[in-house]
């Protein structure tokens, strides 16, 4: 995957408003359906009218708690989980999603670096060629998604790390850039 710029107003102003609406539509969709299937599956209106003035239902000497829409709920959250997750689905290679759904790849690339950044840092001290690859990658594109996200705190030491793996790769003398990363590169940690 390459590196490319993008326009952070626009990416902060899609992404919030793709934040805003994600929640929102959460929300009604969760309590329309929650709604729906309380209507059509729960009879807790028909065991109220039954009862009508009695407070307790003493069951084998056990008071009954009457029947809750608990599971009627979680499944409305469940399923507008789901209709939100298919909408984003089908929209994500949409113009207005490009710089939203680049980050959040370059997040997951990230991610799977992470999990692998011990051995691949042992390798690139060694001199090996695709470590040194992924940890360009890996640096630059923290430094990018930081900037944008504006999680400045840390940059500093990103740099740092970015500056020594620059001196590896100088010292390696390769020509090496983030551009030839690959995520097959990482299959070999």
């Amino acid at each position: 995957m390459q590196l490319i710029d993008i326009n952070k107003a626009r990416y902060r102003k899609h992404l919030n408003i793709t934040i805003v609406g994600f929640i929102s539509s959460l929300l009604v969709m969760s309590l329309l359906f929650g709604t729906v299937l309380i209507s059509l599956f729960s009879n807790v209106g028909d065991v109220n009218e039954l009862v009508k003035g009695a407070s307790d239902i003493i069951v084998d000497g056990v008071q009954a708690e009457p029947e809750s829409n608990f599971s009627y709920n979680l499944l409305g959250v469940i399923l507008a989980l789901l209709a939100n997750a298919a909408i984003l689905h089908s929209i994500k290679n949409s113009e207005y999603f490009t710089e939203i759904y680049y980050v959040w790849q370059v997040k997951q690339l990230q991610n799977l670096v992470y999990r692998k950044l011990k051995k691949i840092k042992l390798a690139a001290k060694e001199g090996e060629k695709n470590a040194l690859i992924i940890l360009s990658f890996y640096y630059q594109s923290q430094i990018q998604i930081y900037n944008l996200d504006d999680n400045t705190i840390t940059l500093s030491s990103i740099e740092k790390h970015l500056a020594k793996v620059n001196d590896m790769i100088a010292t390696s003398g390769l020509t090496i850039n983030a551009a030839q990363f690959e995520k097959s590169l990482l299959a070999s940690y």
